[in-house]
């Protein structure tokens, strides 16, 4: 399979519309929106600002693999942004680890990895403490605080802010790592140890950013998000070509 990376604007377009999105959304509903808790469309646009926030590491994560821009500056200040703003994450650490992430997927050097269970609340903990840090700590701690010192209520900044970025973390531990590297390994996951969801674009889409489909991700790290749908049809055709063959 070719990988994709991204010729002209498209790339750094489609990171600043996601970023922008998550930017606007997130604003209106802490400082304009007539929303209170008692109302069901408060939780619809809990669930879409968790759904910006997934978005937000997507892109984060392709700045990783320099699909952003053809431009490492590009790509290393888009993926900084967003790390940040997702949860105060630090964008160098986020590379090294993922970088030993794809050098050895479910291997013992793998960060993203459990040796130990494969349950799924365990391993999300196992995931978040290996991520967390006492810096991020103190920026998510400090961006809480200007909010408030900004006059915004605090349960918008629990309900708007806090809550869809563990839902977003949630949402990515689970179809970026737990559902494709979970053992035990079938034939259909060599050699990245990856699978990928079935072959369904709309579902990929919402669920994760098409990022359920792994494999094709472990084949081609260098294809974008948006991207990745074409991998997964060029990979059903390359299946299905060598079915006929083998029926001949």
């Amino acid at each position: 399979m070719s990988s994709h990376v991204p010729r002209g604007p498209w790339g750094v377009l489609i990171a600043l519309s996601v970023l922008g999105a998550w930017m606007g959304h997130l604003v209106w509903l802490l400082v304009a929106a007539d929303l209170s808790l008692a109302s069901p469309l408060t939780y619809l646009h809990i669930a879409l600002q968790a759904y910006l926030c997934t978005g937000l590491f997507i892109t984060g994560h392709d700045a990783m693999h320099g699909t952003v821009s053809r431009h490492r500056w590009v790509n290393q200040s888009v993926g900084t942004l967003a790390c940040f703003l997702f949860a105060g994450l630090s964008y160098r650490r986020l590379v090294v680890n993922h970088r030993a992430h794809h050098a050895d997927p479910t291997g013992p050097d793998d960060p993203d990895f459990s040796t130990r269970t494969q349950a799924f609340w365990p391993w999300f903990a196992t995931f978040m403490v290996r991520y967390m840090t006492w810096p991020q700590f103190l920026v998510m701690a400090a961006k809480f605080n200007l909010l408030m010192l900004l006059g915004v209520a605090q349960w918008r900044i629990v309900a708007f802010w806090v809550v869809p970025a563990v839902l977003g973390t949630v949402q990515l531990f689970y179809f970026g790592t737990y559902l494709p590297h979970r053992r035990p390994d079938t034939p259909d996951m060599a050699p990245h140890h990856a699978r990928s969801l079935p072959r369904n674009h709309l579902w990929a889409m919402l669920s994760c950013y098409f990022f359920g489909y792994h494999w094709e991700h472990h084949q081609s790290p260098s294809t974008p998000w948006w991207r990745l749908w074409k991998m997964r049809d060029a990979r059903a055709r390359e299946a299905g070509q060598a079915l006929s063959l083998r029926q001949l």
